[in-house]
């Protein structure tokens, strides 16, 4: 049988009627066509004005959405069909909730329309005089898929049967699609601001632009604003977030807070990049107030970046060659304490460089030459520019067992000045070679531990290093600093970072490593010894007093992990001459399941910190069943503690807390998350973050998640939705994520 729009079957157990006029089905009925599905106990079907009339147990299904009643009355005329179903329960796919309504009409124009609606996503209760834990009900809704949009007339928001937000008219997306609006208020109580509420509004501007505008209210700071500006290009993206502070009642200023990440490509092989952020004042961070998180919450960056990479042929050779423009300057926040200020580092306006790399059979060559202007607020600092070329030529030889590798490389800078030297020169120019001979091996054997049959590795390694001594005392220093003495320094060829600093160098460095591997390669354990001996005293320095101790600090790393639940990292820094250990990490895991995760992690660094973190997301109380859950779909009335302790063992204080309850009741969570942070030694910034999450509904309070999840190691969400995706920091390069739904607007 084929209606207007296309192919239309039906079957059932028992079919009787005239072809092309009347048809009555019975039993198990189906009636198929498209995409849609529908199911009864009896069919009327008039094929001349394609009308059914369907009665017994009615359940329409299309694109997902579900609808079941009584009866149905359809018209197969358009496409969507129209028609309507009395006393329906309907279902949507979108966001699995739906709920119960006298009646609903179908108008097909993909449009419908639902009279005394009810929606939750809450299972019902088994008693039916018992409430929902929440439910939104309406007068009427009209639901308009074609234009993403859904409109509520008269609408009640309960959460445990309390009235909670009442609208005449919300306003709510009906699809993954975008819609503009107004989103659920946010609230955030903290020592710094008191009680502050902020009303977004989600502004969808095109398939490829949109904003979000919040004004906010302090009952301590006054009125504000946050805002959020998101587009999307060919080949280019970005993101330009502002809040600000027109009269802060606390300190009497504007106060304001910008950020700006921008980037994109020219065409394949050139691409760049803009970042930045700024606060209006020195006290900002000191005061708790948002817009600007940063990993250095003193020192912010701008930065823009030009890059070009691409491929040369020289005969045999394939040269990567890379071609770099950069400018880079700093915002320090200084303190109101002398002893806590801070020397902000040069700006480089601009710096211009460019990089080469060959790999040829056993011959490597490295090549970088770069251009710097360094300027720095403070005139008493030395200024001027600098040219240097940094390269290296080495040679590997050997296998997958074995590698020996010479190489011969060099440090050559040239200085022009703005103000003289101690020696009363502008310029400068110095080059300093470096030889180096690198060799490890690999050897292997089985290994049994009790039924485990596993293979160890013993990897010994020993470098030599000879770098002349040069004096560098005229030689300003722009960028070096002494890098970090651990695993990952101890066979760099320089003890300095940088280009100004080339530390002079007659040495050894041996260490040993062992690896424990399953037979698919995955490694469960290893062990990390290393230490340096000095031929002849270091004269370079970073205070200027030559080294003259043979050995240096021993170095050991051990890390277990025998299967997935566990994992066990150390680290110690031994001082041989003292017998000491002057530096240690030591952390563990315990992560037996999903949202089951305890860290503890301990930092000693002798005279300067001692540290204690611990952190964990924990089920402490089953309120709906008994037994562990095992996914998100079992999490059912489940109670969570989650939180975060950094305890200083040398100032006898907490420096960071962060501790939480999530309640996941299935259908509805709710978090309670409290921050203390310390900014000096004797003052802090507190925050109190309480939110309800109503599962296919919205979110409403002040969101702790981006805090959780970068804060408690192991931390997973208890619900994923397509708003979650930033919480790292990441984000599609290709499409603007959709905004978070629903969108309530009030007329």
């Amino acid at each position: 049988m084929v209606s207007a729009s296309g192919a239309l079957i039906i079957e059932a157990d028992r079919l009787q009627g005239r072809t092309g006029h009347e048809l009555v089905a019975e039993g198990r009925v189906e009636l198929r066509r498209d995409t849609l599905l529908m199911k009864a106990d009896r069919l009327e079907y008039d094929s001349t004005r394609q009308h059914s009339r369907s009665a017994g147990h009615v359940m329409l299904l299309r694109d997902g959405n579900e609808f079941s009643g009584p009866q149905l009355d359809l018209f197969l005329d358009t496409d969507p069909p129209r028609g309507r179903m009395e006393s329906p329960r309907y279902r949507f796919a979108r966001t699995q909730a739906g709920g119960l309504a006298r009646s609903i009409e179908f108008s097909g124009q993909n449009q419908v329309t639902a009279i005394g609606a009810t929606y939750s996503s809450c299972p019902a209760p088994a008693d039916p005089e018992d409430d929902l834990p929440w439910v939104l009900t309406t007068r009427r809704i009209d639901l308009d898929f074609a234009a993403n949009e859904g409109i509520a007339e008269g609408a009640v928001l309960k959460f445990q049967g309390v009235p909670i937000l009442a609208l005449p008219l919300m306003s709510f997306p009906v699809t993954q699609d975008r819609k503009s609006g107004w989103l659920p208020p946010t609230v955030n109580l903290s020592n710094t601001s008191g009680f502050e509420i902020g009303v977004p509004y989600y502004w969808n501007i095109a398939p490829n632009y949109d904003a979000t505008l919040t004004p906010t209210l302090s009952t301590k700071r006054g009125a504000g604003y946050e805002g959020e500006f998101r587009y999307l290009g060919l080949g280019w993206r970005g993101q330009f977030n502002a809040t600000g502070l027109p009269n802060d009642k606390v300190s009497e200023q504007s106060r304001w807070a910008a950020r700006w990440a921008h980037r994109g490509e020219i065409d394949r092989d050139w691409h760049y990049q803009i970042r930045t952020l700024r606060v209006s004042d020195d006290a900002y961070w000191q005061d708790g107030l948002r817009g600007a998180e940063n990993w250095t919450p003193r020192l912010l960056q701008s930065q823009a970046d030009l890059e070009r990479h691409d491929s040369l042929r020289l005969g045999a050779a394939t040269v990567d060659q890379q071609f770099y423009v950069r400018a880079q300057q700093w915002q320090v926040l200084q303190s109101s304490v002398a002893t806590a200020s801070i020397t902000a580092p040069y700006r480089r306006w601009p710096q211009v460089g460019m990089r080469w790399h060959s790999r040829t059979g056993a011959l490597e060559t490295r090549l970088e030459t770069e251009a710097n202007r360094f300027v720095h607020d403070d005139p008493t600092q030395l200024q001027g520019s600098r040219l240097h070329a940094l390269g290296s030529l080495a040679w590997h030889f050997g296998d997958e067992g074995w590698e020996i590798q010479p190489r011969l490389g060099f440090n050559a800078a040239h200085y022009q000045l703005d103000n003289p030297l101690a020696d009363g020169s502008l310029t400068h120019s110095r080059t300093i070679p470096t030889f180096s001979l690198d060799n490890h091996w690999t050897f292997e054997r089985p290994f049994a531990f009790d039924a485990l049959q596993l293979t160890q590795t013993l990897e010994p390694r020993l470098m030599y290093v000879r770098t002349p001594w040069r004096d560098q005392s005229l030689v300003p220093n722009f960028d070096s600093a002494p890098l970090d003495f651990n695993a990952a320094t101890v066979f760099a060829t320089n003890t300095f970072s940088g280009v100004d600093r080339v530390s002079d160098a007659d040495q050894f460095t041996a260490g040993l490593s062992s690896r424990w591997l399953r037979s698919n390669g995955a490694e469960i354990g290893r062990i990390d010894l290393a230490q340096r001996l000095l031929l002849q005293p270091q004269i370079v320095t970073a205070d200027g007093q030559p080294l003259t101790r043979r050995y240096s600090d021993q170095l050991l790393a051990a890390s277990l992990q025998p299967d997935p639940t566990w994992g066990l990292d150390a680290s110690v820094q031994r001082d041989p001459e003292i017998d000491r250990i002057t530096r240690s990490v030591l952390s563990a895991r315990y992560s037996p399941g999903p949202f089951r995760t305890v860290s503890a992690i301990y930092r000693l660094q002798r005279g300067t910190s001692e540290q204690v973190a611990l952190g964990w997301q924990w089920p402490i109380a089953d309120i709906a069943r008994h037994g562990p859950a095992t996914s998100s779909e079992d999490c059912r009335g489940t109670l969570y503690g989650v939180g975060r302790i950094d305890y200083s063992m040398l100032d006898e204080r907490v420096t960071g807390l962060i501790g939480g309850l999530e309640y996941d009741a299935g259908c509805w969570i709710g978090r309670i998350v409290a921050q203390h942070q310390s900014t000096q030694l004797n003052t802090a910034t507190t925050q109190l973050m309480i939110q309800l999450e109503l599962v296919g509904l919205s979110r409403l309070g002040t969101n702790p998640l981006a805090l959780l999840k970068n804060s408690v190691p192991g931390y997973r969400l208890l619900r994923e939705s397509p708003q979650d995706a930033g919480l790292s920091g990441s984000s599609s390069l290709t499409e603007l994520s959709p905004s978070p739904a629903p969108a309530f607007s009030a007329p």
